[in-house]
């Protein structure tokens, strides 16, 4: 079957030497460096103890997995039949939601309070399986959207990258919480910083970088599409990881985890499969996808934060009826003593 994109306008074009310009390099450069940083800081929050406890007790991580590679991949695949998408776009949401676990999980998990070694285990182990899980989902959900083989075009080279640039800095950031705790808070400030000041440097070069050609993936359905795929990956999640009793925090943890992709991977496999001429502005949906991402999870940091202030936690709520009661015990106890006193005295003269 040939595919053709009927979405594509006739005016569309990349940018001249796309992906190849000096701006584009130092957009890569910039994106490891934060990447790295980012990590590293992330690492100073784990513990060995903890993450030990994740593998050998992996209630949280299976059911996170399940989510992962359960709800992502088939939303991806009900979303592209529901809109009646054509079939090079419905592959490029399929390979979205085929993606392993993005490293953007792990900061928005820090930001809604979660389960820190939970969420860097939970990476770890779905861009290690995405060598297997991917190609098999890939095969499985793109019978009849795609003739040609999308196995030899998952990037095994880019996810081992990702692996490495997870583990090495966060083993580095809890060798230090360890061994060097008085340099942790240091580390993670300059690392707040540094990374908030590479975050800006990353939106301009990106905004440079593909001026209006982005304009042309926003269409209404795959606009759509791209904001109810994160914001079932987030609600499912959440849900599914309830039902299993799981804690507050491993909750909001497997939510940010199972809504967030890795992106660099889907714009991979979307370039290396498809030439720009076939592809046209389909080239730019991850980018597209990415934007609802954040915009949908920093829209929940806010509720939870939001919700924090209005409810206080239980635990203070246990500490104020624990202080007000041992106030009432402190007169009754000082009677007894005196009491007591009282009784004494004349015995000691």
């Amino acid at each position: 079957m040939e595919v053709h994109n009927v979405s594509v306008p006739f005016n569309f074009s990349l940018p001249p030497n796309f992906g190849k310009r000096p701006t584009d390099r130092a957009l890569s450069i910039l994106l490891v460096i934060m990447l790295l940083l980012i990590m590293l800081s992330l690492g100073c929050t784990m513990e060995f103890s903890k993450i030990k406890t994740h593998l050998w007790k992996p209630k949280g991580l299976v059911i996170a997995m399940v989510a992962q590679y359960g709800i992502m991949p088939l939303t991806a695949f009900l979303l592209g039949k529901v809109f009646r998408l054509n079939n090079i776009e419905a592959l490029a949401i399929l390979i979205c939601g085929c993606s392993p676990g993005g490293n953007l999980s792990n900061i928005f998990s820090l930001a809604v309070k979660g389960d820190m070694n939970l969420s860097i285990v939970m990476t770890t182990c779905s861009t290690f399986f995405a060598l297997g899980l991917m190609p098999l989902l890939l095969y499985i959900y793109s019978k009849g959207i795609y003739d040609g083989s999308l196995q030899d075009k998952v990037p095994y080279k880019g996810i081992i990258i990702s692996l490495v640039t997870v583990l090495i800095p966060c083993t580095i950031g809890i060798i230090l919480k360890s061994k060097r705790p008085k340099y942790v808070p240091y580390i993670t400030k300059g690392g707040a910083i540094i990374t908030l000041l590479i975050a800006v440097a990353v939106t301009a070069l990106s905004i440079i970088n593909t001026g209006k050609s982005i304009m042309y993936a926003m269409t209404p359905h795959l606009l759509t599409v791209s904001s109810l795929m994160p914001f079932t990956g987030f609600l499912l999640g959440y849900i599914l990881s309830a039902l299993f009793c799981l804690k507050a925090r491993c909750r909001r943890t497997i939510s940010m985890e199972t809504g967030f992709q890795n992106i660099q991977l889907c714009s991979t496999i979307l370039k290396v499969t498809f030439p720009p001429q076939v592809i046209g502005p389909l080239f730019f949906f991850p980018l597209l996808y990415m934007i609802f991402q954040l915009g949908e999870g920093l829209l929940f940091i806010i509720i939870f934060r939001c919700y924090e202030k209005i409810k206080p936690p239980k635990d203070k709520t246990k500490m104020i009826y624990t202080a007000a009661a041992t106030q009432e015990a402190i007169p009754g106890a000082l009677g007894n003593s005196a009491h007591k006193g009282e009784e004494c005295s004349p015995r000691t003269a």
